[in-house]
């Protein structure tokens, strides 16, 4: 990936990545990982991009389909991954996880399902619910319920 790309294409979205990332994680490991894939997959599929949607709905849809397919594969692998808190060190390491208030905003989203997270997140962006529908991939009837 190169420099130019991740600055321009990635980085004006980049609080994105962050909060969706962040929703389906709970240690700075995790995280990191997270956003790496998910920063390999919108470089990986910008040639599949169509201009259908605006960029940042496409980034959205990857960053929502990296995190659930992790977890899944977590899930297949059988190891332990949600928590209702994040460990000491990972809070005071890392300043994605170091304001509590938000660690406790992000502890509340990550009980919910998986899909309800990303809803969640959108709604949150101030997303209309057809935009929320584009990027999940359901109607806006369905994301108003």
């Amino acid at each position: 990936m190169s420099n130019d790309f991740y600055r321009l294409s990635i980085l004006p979205h980049v609080a994105i990545v962050i909060k969706i990332c962040r929703a389906y994680t709970n240690s700075q490991e995790d995280f990191e990982d997270y956003y790496q894939e998910v920063c390999l997959q919108i470089w990986r599929s910008k040639d599949n991009f169509q201009e259908q949607c605006e960029w940042s709905t496409w980034v959205y849809r990857i960053s929502l389909n990296v995190c659930l397919t992790f977890l899944k594969k977590k899930k297949k692998n059988h190891q332990y991954f949600a928590s209702d808190s994040l460990p000491e060190e990972a809070i005071e390491e890392s300043h994605a996880f170091a304001d509590e208030s938000l660690n406790q905003l992000y502890d509340a989203i990550r009980q919910l399902s998986e899909v309800d997270r990303g809803v969640i997140l959108l709604y949150l962006e101030e997303k209309s619910y057809q935009e929320i529908a584009d990027i999940i991939g359901t109607n806006a009837n369905n994301i108003g319920v």
